[in-house]
């Protein structure tokens, strides 16, 4: 076989052979490979017939067709098929080639393994790669991480076969050294688990608090997509469109026999544990994943359904009109809380791994072909673009000077849904943070930080001026503390250092 191939692609289950079939329409020569070789003979003889794929049924005569430097997609789920395929590929491999891992693996593997392939002279990226089936296709977003060398490697086939925004830019961008594009990729989902909880608690809302039928929701949320509205994005629009789907069987529609049980991958809860352990507080999405959870626990909620005498709810017997816009910029708030939460924890990140994210850029493609695809992430390029260092995205005035005249919307909305018996957690997670990070005083943590002194002597800070926290360092780098001898008659302070 003389042809040889400009790429290779590793697994053919539905990402893997679109992303094959994007790579040939935009004229490139792909190789494929699949462990179970049926796959891949069920997909040259059908999908790719006639196109410039080429199909090997052995690793090494994979690895024989591909040019030099060798460049090879793993489109496999994360965990040991990834490593497995690692350690079959590397002896066939020559120093400069490049592995690159698609699929959604946890960015401290994507850290490991590509200090593990440099020290044997292979090149290595973990790229998260958004838009499902249609966007592997037609145009994912793509957020490719590890050796800027690596990157410039396959940048002209990325570009190529990415989305492009409406605006014609590329969806694609180099997003840092090693993990970075796996843990941005990590967290988009996480940002998507939020953005789906938030959609649903409206839907929710609008059924049982104004009972409407599932038509009349889609088309709601069909008025929210519109080419001008705030609130315009895929998952708005694909809420429009599953929803307005009759069951085939009857008269009803589809959702309505859907069993209320959302699965998960597990990169939602990547994200909580992520921020967890950078101490950066992420509601909305931890909701999202909570929620999920319970969505799944069917059998307890059918008991205690029966056991807990909750109110029925009751219906809004206002303006529907006036609540529907209600709902529409409280979601538009909750929404901009959610990605600011997101955005935060990639600043962390950044801090933290080395990864030096560039928001502004992650935000421009994130605008087409990835799931949480929205009109407002333009806002959010333009935003960061305009200042860099912006604490937070709730501090960028275009977002801001929104929350600001419209808060006591989102604040009516989880009070109007709390009355009608629908739970609103994202709702309420995006409300309360927005009210703590606006709080000059938390007079909680100032209860909980003597409560913690309290039962172990664990000290605390005295506010100065300005409400600052008075952390005072001795000579020798020691942070000065109170605390407050409990057990003791009158109670002295002392000071201590820590």
């Amino acid at each position: 076989m003389n042809k040889k191939a400009d790429i290779g692609v590793i697994g053919m289950e539905v990402m893997g052979k679109n992303l094959a079939l994007n790579m040939e329409s935009k004229g490139y020569n792909v190789a494929v490979f699949n462990r179970t070789g049926s796959k891949t003979k069920d997909f040259v003889e059908g999908p790719a017939k006639g196109k410039n794929i080429i199909p090997t049924y052995e690793l090494q005569n994979f690895v024989d067709v591909l040019k030099r430097p060798r460049k090879i997609m793993l489109m496999v789920k994360e965990g040991a098929p990834v490593d497995g395929f690692i350690e079959n590929l590397v002896p066939l491999l020559d120093k400069g080639d490049l592995i690159i891992d698609g699929g959604n693996s946890f960015f401290k593997d994507t850290i490991r393994r590509n200090k593990e392939l440099q020290e044997k002279g292979i090149l290595f990226i973990g790229t998260g790669v958004s838009g499902g089936e249609e966007g592997a296709l037609k145009g994912p977003a793509i957020m490719p991480g590890g050796q800027l060398e690596a990157y410039k490697l396959v940048e002209k086939i990325f570009i190529d076969i990415s989305a492009k925004a409406e605006d014609g830019e590329p969806c694609v961008t180099y997003i840092g050294p090693d993990g970075a594009g796996h843990f941005v990729k990590t967290t988009h989902n996480g940002i998507e688990y939020g953005d789906m909880q938030l959609i649903g608690e409206c839907a929710w809302f609008f059924k049982k608090g104004l009972g409407m039928n599932s038509g009349e929701i889609a088309d709601i949320m069909a008025e929210w997509n519109g080419r001008n509205d705030i609130l315009r994005s895929y998952l708005i629009e694909i809420t429009a469109d599953s929803m307005k789907e009759k069951h085939k069987a009857g008269d009803g529609y589809l959702v309505d026999i859907v069993a209320d049980i959302t699965r998960m991958k597990g990169t939602g809860t990547w994200t909580v544990q992520s921020a967890l352990e950078l101490l950066v507080p992420i509601p909305t999405i931890a909701s999202a994943v909570f929620s999920r959870e319970m969505s799944q626990d069917k059998d307890i909620r059918l008991k205690m359904a029966k056991l807990l005498k909750i109110p029925a709810g009751e219906k809004f017997s206002g303006d529907k009109k006036e609540v529907i816009d209600i709902a529409h910029d409280a979601l538009y708030i909750a929404k901009i809380s959610s990605y600011a939460q997101g955005l935060a924890l990639l600043q962390a990140a950044s801090k933290t791994w080395n990864f030096n994210l560039n928001l502004g850029e992650i935000a421009k493609i994130w605008r087409g072909g990835c799931i949480i695809r929205a009109q407002f992430l333009d806002e959010i390029t333009k935003s960061y673009r305009e200042n860099p260092e912006l604490p937070n995205l709730l501090a960028a005035p275009r977002f801001s000077s929104f929350v600001n005249k419209n808060l006591w919307k989102l604040g009516r909305f989880i009070e109007i849904s709390h009355k009608a018996g629908v739970p609103v957690l994202g709702m309420a997670s995006s409300y309360d943070y927005i009210l703590q990070i606006a709080s000059s005083i938390m007079f909680s943590a100032q209860v909980a930080a003597l409560q913690r002194d309290y039962f172990g002597a664990h000290g605390y800070f005295k506010i100065g001026g300005e409400n600052q926290p008075e952390i005072i360092t001795t000579s020798d780098g020691k942070i000065r503390e109170f605390h407050t001898e409990w057990m003791i008659k009158g109670r002295p302070e002392k000071e201590i250092t820590k």
